[in-house]
């Protein structure tokens, strides 16, 4: 049997840099960020969809889209970002589960389902357990602003978007107090598999 986790986090939480931990322990990891890039390239399906629903002005000189374009359009318009979402959500769900049975049938015993809105998309049930990365609010807007450049209110426009941190950290089976130092994550996503016994 093969355990599936789903593990998420919120914007600036640190969920990749313990997203890239798995790999220490040989886990294999299906990303739904990354996927969501594959997904929205020129020639895929969902691609034209974008380009028919927000115009040619999104895209840049090489016809691929321009993300700081569509992400300034959407995180101030919920209707738009919806819509967006009903346009990737699917194709990028179809894909990863593509990609989460080639690990099962390969007899991984472990698979790990990278999905930042886990829970904002209702998608619990495609995973056994749910992991969370943990971080206070304040720590997540100052690492947001920081890595990103943007004003207060940008950033708290961009948090405000997903369910608050300490909400999923609720719901989840399990989450890893990202506060500390990249260590202190490690030996608890260390101890945390120890006990659903993947290692």
């Amino acid at each position: 049997m093969t355990l599936i986790i789903g593990l998420t986090g919120s914007i600036a939480t640190g969920k990749s840099t313990v997203s890239s931990m798995f790999d220490d322990f040989n886990i294999p990891v299906v990303d739904a960020d990354k996927i969501s890039r594959d997904v929205v390239r020129p020639g895929e399906k969902a691609y034209d969809k974008i380009v028919e629903a927000f115009g040619h002005e999104i895209l840049q000189d090489d016809k691929t889209l321009d993300r700081e374009k569509l992400g300034s359009i959407i995180f101030a318009d919920e209707k738009k970002r919806k819509q967006l979402n009903r346009i990737v959500h699917p194709a990028v769900r179809e894909e990863m589960l593509e990609q989460r049975d080639a690990y099962v049938k390969s007899g991984a015993a472990c698979v790990v389902l990278d999905i930042p809105l886990l829970f904002e998309s209702q998608l619990p049930h495609f995973v056994d357990k749910t992991l969370v990365v943990y971080v206070d609010e304040e720590v997540q807007l100052n690492r947001l602003m920081k890595r990103d450049g943007y004003t207060e209110e940008e950033a708290n426009q961009r948090i405000q978007s997903q369910i608050p941190i300490k909400e999923k950290a609720k719901k989840a089976d399990a989450f890893i107090d990202n506060n500390g130092t990249k260590q202190e994550s490690y030996k608890q996503l260390e101890e945390l598999l120890k006990e659903w016994e993947t290692v």
